[in-house]
């Protein structure tokens, strides 16, 4: 062989060679994250009953102060959290200390602080579970029972980037009239037998009052970020318009999501990939009214996107918005660990799964059958609109790598 022709083919070779070697590393870095998102599943799975028991072993601290040194850029809660059903076994039966109005916003919320200085936001129930909300995605009162759904829901899907929620019954005349501020207490009023309040809100009615059972209302408690944690709020872009016969410029230019990848935060970065999980989030909740989000203040785009008020959700099991995949079906990306996830859930195993991680809830069942049905429709939903995605653009565009090494020290 002529030492031209040898030198060609050892050139060959060594192409052969490299790239055989990268397509190795590749996979076996792939094949790697794909195992370990398994694991993280089936760990998932193992914890999701939560029992709630006061008692905290090896540790002196408070459940408030755990579940505050929980919270990091990325996170809300750690993955393993044997310290979660003291935390919320506190949330459900601690002592309030003082009860007022609930901050600023469209719907009506009370603002309570719990023995040991904890503040939690109480929304209170205003519909039977089998209630259907008819009208636009977003109508309606808030739904108190969602919010504990979108928790676990968060805990399910592996986001951990929704704060703590639980059911409680309170006691309006004995837990909260006697403690009460005056601009709460003043809203109070009775209705027959019940005890009824309307707070202060946007929405808040003297004529559309939320009213117990007798004294006992059932709702919702909320755990409030540290505040050490201060907020940011930002303008959701895929938010609507709220106004009739006015499109947003994502409900008409398909080309939408190019002009978002060009402006901060969604230029670089971990947000446009947080949307996207949000938006799969809340087309499986059927929360349409997310207009804006918050994140931790000063972060340059690093924090996670907050799963914050996801009460307008489970409104009607029959209505699919697809509208609300939007980021997901114009960008056409996602995480590989969300994709991983949402297929490890069809089949059923979400329906059976978020019922399991509610049963142990005080308002226990969290949800009527046809929403709990009605989340593995939606699923299937999702995996098609990937797919139609993979098939257009191929499975290396759409499915993306972002894992961060996360700290809770």
């Amino acid at each position: 062989m002529k030492l031209k022709q040898r030198v060609v083919l050892l050139a060959i070779l060594v192409v052969i060679f490299i790239f055989t070697k990268v397509f190795l590393i590749d996979n076996l870095d792939t094949s790697a994250a794909n195992r370990e998102d398994q694991r993280a599943f089936h760990r998932m799975m193992a914890s999701l009953r939560v029992e709630l028991d006061p008692r905290l072993d090896h540790t002196l601290q408070s459940p408030w102060e755990i579940a505050a040194q929980w919270v990091v850029p990325r996170e809300v809660y750690p993955e393993e959290t044997p310290e979660l059903g003291a935390v919320m076994h506190a949330m459900a039966t601690k002592k309030i200390i003082k009860a007022d109005v609930g901050y600023k916003g469209t719907q009506l919320k009370a603002l309570l602080i719990l023995e040991g200085g904890q503040k939690v936001v109480f929304k209170p129930k205003r519909y039977a579970r089998d209630y259907v909300v008819e009208g636009e995605p977003y109508a309606g009162y808030d739904r108190h029972n969602a919010e504990v759904a979108a928790f676990h829901l968060d805990r399910i899907l592996g986001f951990r980037r929704a704060p703590l929620v639980v059911g409680r019954f309170v006691n309006l005349r004995t837990e909260i009239k006697p403690i009460a501020t005056e601009q709460l207490l003043s809203t109070f009023l009775t209705l027959g037998n019940n005890t009824c309040f309307y707070g202060k809100c946007y929405y808040c009615r003297e004529t559309e009052p939320a009213c117990a059972e007798g004294d006992i209302m059932e709702g919702s408690v909320t755990l409030w970020l540290p505040d050490v944690w201060p907020l940011q709020k930002h303008r959701h872009p895929w938010g609507r318009t709220y106004r009739e016969g006015k499109l947003a410029r994502w409900e008409y230019d398909e080309s939408y999501c190019d002009a978002v990848k060009k402006t901060s935060p969604y230029d670089a970065g971990p947000r446009l990939l947080d949307i996207i999980d949000t938006s799969i989030f809340d087309y499986l909740i059927g929360n349409a009214d997310r207009h804006h989000y918050e994140s931790f203040q000063d972060d340059e785009g690093a924090s996670m996107l907050i799963l914050l008020d996801n009460a307008k959700s489970f409104g009607n099991p029959s209505l699919d918005e697809r509208s609300i995949l939007a980021p997901l079906y114009q960008c056409c990306i996602i995480r590989v660990s969300t994709w991983n996830r949402l297929n490890y859930l069809k089949n059923g195993v979400l329906k059976s799964a978020l019922k399991t991680a509610m049963s142990h809830d005080p308002i226990s069942p969290v949800l009527s059958d046809p929403h709990l049905d009605a989340l593995d429709q939606r699923l299937l939903s999702i995996l098609a609109t990937v797919k139609q995605c993979t098939d257009q653009f191929g499975p290396d565009v759409v499915l993306v790598e972002d894992r961060m090494t996360l700290s809770h020290l």
